[in-house]
């Protein structure tokens, strides 16, 4: 048997990148698959059609995790759909550098209200679906909040917000067989980090060379990490950060 067969999994912000890859290998272990997207329904759809031309199942539903109302509608959209969720991967994330001369309101809300904000939403949207049956959060944190970059201070922060969410909601849902997990890639090259011009550069450069594996990682890398928290296998498993970052 497949290891989420039976599941139903809403993954956030997975139309590309590392959530476009966990939906994809959630779909072929089992789950039916929610692909949430924020902006671009086009990535997203690609995303449910490849699930399901390997005969996974899979719906593409649009949402900001910042809204409220749309959180609260991602999950009613969900359940009409494939019934209640079981699994929540809280994925959805957005990321840039600068120094703290140029940090500014605006640049602190779009992160946080996404990286922090949108993670509790869609988690007490998740929970009131997982009911007496219990289910899974997998948290989708980062290496920065340990190996704190300079030029990241709102960034970092988030991540770091995200840590400590995930032992207090470990905590706080155990008693309600809710298992809290997250896990905190180092660098991983995707859409994002093409677009942020990472890829490529001295940064790029540095940390592969402080890898002992000696290379920059892959949405593939991460998956089934994921599918591995979110399934039975973990089962004894909540409140943990699992680093996934070749060793960085």
């Amino acid at each position: 048997m497949s290891k989420l067969s039976g599941k139903v999994a809403v993954v956030t912000g997975a139309s590309k990148g590392i959530g476009a890859a966990i939906a994809k290998a959630f779909a072929a272990e089992g789950a039916s698959v929610v692909v949430n997207y924020s902006s671009s329904k086009e990535g997203a759809e690609k995303v449910v059609s490849e699930i399901k031309a390997k005969g996974g199942k899979a719906v593409a539903i649009g949402g900001s995790v910042a809204k409220e109302a749309e959180v609260v509608k991602l999950f009613e959209e969900t359940k009409k759909a494939f019934g209640p969720a079981d699994v929540l991967v809280n994925n959805a994330g957005v990321y840039s550098f600068s120094p703290i001369e140029s940090v500014t309101a605006e640049d602190y809300h779009a992160k946080f209200d996404t990286n922090v904000l949108g993670l509790i939403l869609a988690t007490r949207e998740a929970v009131k679906q997982f009911g007496d049956r219990g289910g899974s959060v997998v948290n989708i944190g980062s290496v920065v909040s340990r190996i704190t970059p300079p030029a990241s201070v709102i960034y970092t922060a988030t991540k770091g917000a995200v840590d400590a969410i995930t032992g207090v909601l470990a905590k706080e849902l155990g008693p309600k067989k809710i298992r809290v997990n997250s896990v905190n890639p180092g660098l991983v090259i995707t859409e994002g980090t093409h677009t942020a011009g990472i890829v490529g550069s001295d940064f790029e450069n540095h940390a592969v060379s402080q890898t002992p594996l000696g290379r920059a990682g892959q949405p593939d890398d991460i998956a089934p990490v994921a599918v591995f928290l979110a399934s039975d296998d973990a089962k004894w498993i909540t409140g943990e950060r699992i680093e996934v970052a070749g060793g960085f």
